[in-house]
């Protein structure tokens, strides 16, 4: 039977309407619920007939500015409902979208600008100044200026067609440089036939988290808006504004990567905001079962596992997650799309033997901007599998019994963390560019369970300066806040395999980086540290899982990333009874400036032991 399963699993044809673009299909949505409130915004609302018309006169704006088919406009706004306008303007107009997150450093933003070749940028007042000095040429167009753009002539329809380009995600790239993945309309309308069939098309509402820089907001923007759906978009990822969107618009729908729904697990009130929801969407990393057995203790609607590359059109495999073992499967492919489990030669592996896996199909993308090198040796043509070429994962799975795929993690040196792909390579060569470091290595360690953390180790030469924040300095400069390492670890020298190559496994062998880099730097709680110190450095070695933290130790140099960050903020407020700004945490990075900080408006009371005891069983309740 495990024999003829993969030829079964490919018995996914679904008709779908190959000759539509999505701005088509959208359209068709207009002309069926013009008047249901299509996007809403804090307290601002647009109707699908609002949305339509102020698309519509960007979109014609655009034409007149020369956009057309094929042509790549940039994208670079803040979430809003302007975001959602400005992408259909571009698709009516007939271009191609390439998102810019205003949170990414200018430098990255700056090559993708060049890269892409971008002649017109769309911003607004408060992402201008996030955008480099140096555009390459291309001219911005401020979004603020809507409503004053002079009414004009319909757009011209049928500006795209189902070939042409909808967007170019940029994705980390494993030479040093991210990658552009070009996705056109007919990979993308086939997606929503594909989740059509999995999460149904009955429309409700969703509450849209994910930056558009991130090809999971395709789902959440555009899907939803050619299924009758109402988007609320959330202005500022935290967990609190999540439940309170929730609660206030009566969310049905919500995807997420699983580290923000294991934040949302710790807040008790956001977490029980869950049992509201109809449907879960879990995706872009590993679901830990643990995570799911927490989740399940309220929410009782559907919920599913989401697998798939940028390059395969969001989502490519699904798995209703009901049943499972240790691990939670990836499930099987969508409509029209194809698996493949394969050998180093390109063979069909044994049943249920481990192999990389290979995705055809229509959601497989054209290839990679200006990278044709590249784009052959990913996009691969197998004669005796596919005529079409099928896109090589990198991801090594096997097939279970029951019929369904288990990821079993990566072939190369790509990682998934916090739903985002990151090529370790791209940090390493980032690394490699200071002045007197002459080995980088990046690794993946998950010391803590269910919160993996990038950790670099380096081989520094006698010119070199072995000192973390000067490199957490360097590639804040050059990399998102998410390729940036928690620790940094110096070697003498890397450990190496028989075979002289990096021995990259010995280094996940190695202590805690944690327990390394704190030896000889930390300073003891002594009796002159006062209550409010001593309250805040309890709550960081618990979250970051260490012994003790010194009064003056930088959170973010012990391991400290965003998701630790919002994690702190619940446990300070509940142990101290009081509101403790986000902002705060980022600008008191020590347990000295913060406790100073929050001992200034208002002074703690040494816990009593008992008290302390059962404030940290409730917190263990917690997790």
């Amino acid at each position: 039977m495990l024999r003829d399963q993969p030829a079964e699993w490919n018995r996914t044809r679904v008709d779908f309407p190959r000759d539509y673009t999505i701005a088509d299909l959208f359209r068709q949505q207009v002309a069926r619920t013009p008047d249901a409130i299509a996007i809403v915004y804090q307290d601002r609302h647009l109707s699908y007939r609002e949305l339509d018309q102020t698309s519509s006169r960007l979109a014609s704006y655009l034409q007149g500015l020369g956009v057309s088919a094929e042509m790549l406009v940039g994208l670079c706004l803040e979430r809003s409902e302007n975001l959602v306008v400005s992408l259909l303007g571009i698709l009516k107009a007939g271009g191609a979208y390439v998102p810019l997150d205003p949170s990414h450093p200018k430098e990255r933003l700056s090559f993708v600008i060049e890269d892409s070749g971008l002649s017109i940028l769309l911003a607004s007042a408060q992402t201008r100044s996030h955008l480099p000095v140096n555009l390459h040429g291309a001219s911005i167009i401020d979004v603020n200026e809507l409503p004053t753009i002079a009414e004009s002539a319909p757009e011209k329809m049928h500006a795209a067609i189902a070939s042409s380009l909808a967007y170019v995600m940029y994705t980390s790239g494993s030479t040093g440089k991210p990658k552009g993945v070009m996705v056109e309309h007919r990979n993308v309308v086939n997606f929503f036939w594909g989740m059509d069939g999995v999460i149904g098309n009955v429309p409700g509402v969703w509450l849209a988290v994910t930056s558009v820089a991130f090809d999971i907001s395709v789902l959440e923007l555009l899907w939803t808006l050619t299924r009758g759906f109402t988007v609320v978009i959330l202005g500022e990822d935290r967990t609190g504004t999540i439940a309170e969107q929730i609660a206030l618009h009566n969310v049905t729908h919500l995807q997420m990567t699983p580290s923000l729904a294991r934040m949302l697990t710790l807040d008790t009130n956001a977490f029980s905001t869950l049992g509201r929801l109809k449907k879960m969407l879990l995706g872009g990393e590993t679901v830990p079962a643990s995570l799911v057995h927490r989740i399940r203790q309220v929410f009782k609607g559907e919920l599913y596992n989401m697998y798939g590359p940028t390059e395969t059109t969001i989502w490519s495999t699904t798995y209703t997650i009901q049943e499972f073992g240790a691990t939670v499967p990836i499930g099987q492919p969508i409509a029209n799309t194809q698996i493949y489990i394969l050998t180093d030669s390109l063979k069909p592996v044994a049943p249920g033997e481990p192999g990389e896996l290979f995705i055809g199909g229509d959601g497989v993308a054209r290839g990679y901007l200006r990278r044709p090198q590249l784009t052959v040796e990913r996009f691969i043509v197998v004669p005796e599998i596919s005529a079409a070429p099928i896109y090589r994962t990198g991801d090594l799975v096997r097939m279970a019994a029951e019929g369904n795929l288990e990821f079993l993690g990566r072939a190369d040196y790509q990682v998934k963390l916090r739903g985002h792909r990151i090529e370790l390579g791209e940090i390493e060569a980032a690394l490699e560019q200071r002045p007197g470091v002459s080995q980088a290595v990046v690794v993946l360690r998950d010391d803590r369970e269910g919160d993996p953390r990038l950790v670099a180790y380096l081989v520094v030469d006698e010119t070199g300066q072995a000192e973390s924040g000067m490199m957490r300095s360097t590639l804040q400069s050059a990399l998102p806040e998410i390729m940036v390492p928690s620790a940094f670890v110096f070697l003498p020298a890397m450990p190496l395999t028989e075979n002289g190559k990096i021995d990259r496994k010995a280094l996940i062998n190695l202590p805690p980086p944690s327990t390394v880099m704190i030896s000889a730097s930390i300073e003891r709680e002594s009796s002159d540290v006062n209550a409010m110190e001593r309250a805040v450095a309890r709550v960081w070695q618990e979250a970051l899982g260490l012994p003790a933290v010194g009064v003056d130790e930088n959170f973010f140099d012990l391991g400290a990333h965003s998701l630790t960050v919002a994690e702190v903020q619940l446990k300070l407020q509940t142990a101290l009874s009081r509101e403790v700004s986000l902002v705060d945490l980022f600008q008191f990075t020590t347990v000295r400036s913060l406790a100073g900080h929050l001992g200034a408006s208002r002074p703690v009371s040494e816990a009593s032991p008992a008290s302390d005891r059962a404030q940290r069983r409730k917190l263990a309740r917690q997790r």
